[in-house]
């Protein structure tokens, strides 16, 4: 079974790639792509860059080139909900964009606006994490084409959306890997509150929370 893991940074794919043992590297359009078995599985790993279209472009090869299986988009997020911490997991049931008026996806291909997470895969996640003592959260995430550090966004945010995380990539691998039936989930450690301190705790827990959601992410490979 071949999974593709997509992440946005080279700090959200570094412990994870650290793992792979002799990988077989493949450049495409600009990205680096590392193939190598997982146990019984075969994974692709791939660092997209920051933003919804990277993200998109690399989760279509990660289908149309490796032949992805499934999709898994790990890395870090904001927090939205009330009672969700810094360090703890957030596992999307769906993912949306906030940026882009959802009545221009519903009323127009592909009319559909909110991108459901493969169910096996977030029961999966939620199972990992229990193991491994980790506090997880499953809800929505939503995702904009910018980095949210200010209490007033993201207080317009929460009431329009009611998301557990923001971030800038889940939205357009949900949609990608929906579009082309392509079970997927977005598992993302908080490594911030998305508010005036946002930038700040970023700087102190990006590590940390990438280490942690790698080794969640590694876990569910090993499962699949």
């Amino acid at each position: 079974m071949t999974i593709g893991i997509i992440g946005a940074m080279p700090s959200e794919l570094k412990d994870i790639q650290n793992t792979q043992k002799d990988p077989v590297k493949t450049e495409l359009a600009g990205y680096t792509f590392y193939e190598s078995s997982h146990g019984r599985n075969h994974i692709v790993t791939v660092c997209c860059g920051v933003g919804k279209v990277n993200a998109a472009c690399c989760t279509q090869m990660l289908i149309d080139r490796f032949g992805a299986e499934y999709i898994l988009n790990t890395g870090i997020a904001g927090g939205m909900k009330a009672g969700i911490n810094v360090l703890e997991t957030v596992i999307s049931v769906s993912v949306l964009p906030h940026d882009l008026d959802a009545h221009f996806l519903n009323d127009y291909p592909p009319y559909h606006s909110e991108f459901e997470a493969d169910e096996k895969l977030r029961t999966l996640a939620e199972t990992v994490c229990k193991e491994m003592g980790i506090v997880s959260h499953a809800g929505r995430i939503v995702s904009g084409d910018a980095f949210i550090t200010d209490s007033t966004v993201k207080a317009a945010l929460a009431k329009a959306y009611d998301p557990y995380a923001v971030d800038m990539e889940s939205a357009a691998v949900g949609q990608c890997a929906w579009r082309n039936g392509i079970p997927f989930v977005s598992v993302r450690c908080i490594s911030d509150l998305a508010d005036d301190d946002g930038a700040m705790s970023f700087d102190e827990f990006e590590e940390r929370a990438a280490k942690r959601v790698a080794d969640i992410v590694l876990k569910m490979a090993e499962r699949l």
